[in-house]
């Protein structure tokens, strides 16, 4: 696991930063999912290479992964590392190629005409790795994937509401063009970091769909299976956490300084969870009103 442990501990991910509270066998085997999540997504995010080419590569990575599933021997070094943890918990190929497809509309979708085309691609990039990572915490209860769906989608359109303004700045515009048009927001005030009260309308309905995909996410938490998922959920009450701080500073993400949460106050989400599944807490920490 060397080069996945290194990759992990370089990046500054909260989904990294989560795996602290996980034995030492599924960290590494989340460092090692995490290693592969972000080498696919590193290749669709470098603009500096043709989007061709990105293809190519991406393609490159499904067809070495599907070694990694099938039994035989990957080229890539990360995969090599990743295969005894797709046959322990026995990992499927088709969620690594939808994870794949998710990035590759990263090469050509630049707009999401309505919330249906995006939650396709929220769930590509987000749930679908939920969905691995249940099968590596050791859940039971077939809720599980609900759950994992549901909180993908959640901390997805999290992301998407923090990062407007880098998003745009590639070109991007991941809030639906039927959103924009309802709250009389236009492309080039996005493009153009312009902030503006309907902007602020627009974020929050934004907003109140993620609130209601954690509540969902919550709703559909098995009691026996908590435990298993205490990366997860402390995941959704960092992300949680995000969108409160976004709120509360009415989701303007166009000045200098990046909206984010503090690492000391995410050194304290962490003692919190670990301290709520500890003490057997079965009460939510987010996705509350």
């Amino acid at each position: 696991m060397q080069h996945s442990r290194a990759l992990t501990k370089k990046s500054a991910s909260n989904l990294a930063l989560a795996f602290i509270l996980l034995p030492r066998e599924k960290r590494d085997a989340m460092s090692a999912l995490y290693a592969f999540c972000r080498a696919v997504d590193d290749v669709a995010d470098e603009d500096s290479i043709p989007a061709e080419k990105r293809r190519e590569q991406l393609s490159a990575w499904r067809t070495d992964i599907r070694r990694a599933c099938e039994n035989q021997k990957p080229e890539f070094v990360l995969n090599q590392e990743f295969q005894p943890v797709i046959q322990k918990f026995n990992l499927s190929f088709a969620l690594f190629d939808e994870l794949i497809q998710g990035c590759e509309m990263d090469l050509d979708t630049l707009r999401y005409e309505n919330y249906e085309q995006l939650e396709v691609y929220c769930y590509r990039v987000a749930s679908v790795v939920g969905l691995l990572s249940v099968e590596i915490f050791g859940c039971k209860n077939p809720a599980c994937r609900d759950y994992a769906i549901y909180l993908g989608n959640a901390l997805q359109l999290t992301n998407i509401l923090r990062d407007v303004k880098n998003d745009a700045a590639r070109g991007r515009i991941y809030l639906p063009q039927s959103e924009l048009k309802k709250f009389n927001v236009s492309e080039a005030e996005i493009l153009g970091s312009k902030y503006s009260d309907n902007y602020c309308q627009l974020a929050a309905s934004i907003a109140a769909r993620a609130k209601n995909f954690y509540a969902l996410a919550q709703k559909n938490l098995p009691p026996e299976d908590r435990r298993s998922l205490v990366a997860a959920e402390l995941m959704g009450s960092v992300y949680w956490q995000l969108l409160q701080k976004l709120e509360r500073g009415k989701f303007d993400v166009f000045g200098p300084q990046p909206l984010k949460l503090s690492k000391p106050r995410k050194l304290a989400l962490i003692f919190q969870s670990w301290l709520r599944f500890t003490l057997g807490s079965t009460s939510p920490n987010y996705g509350q009103p």
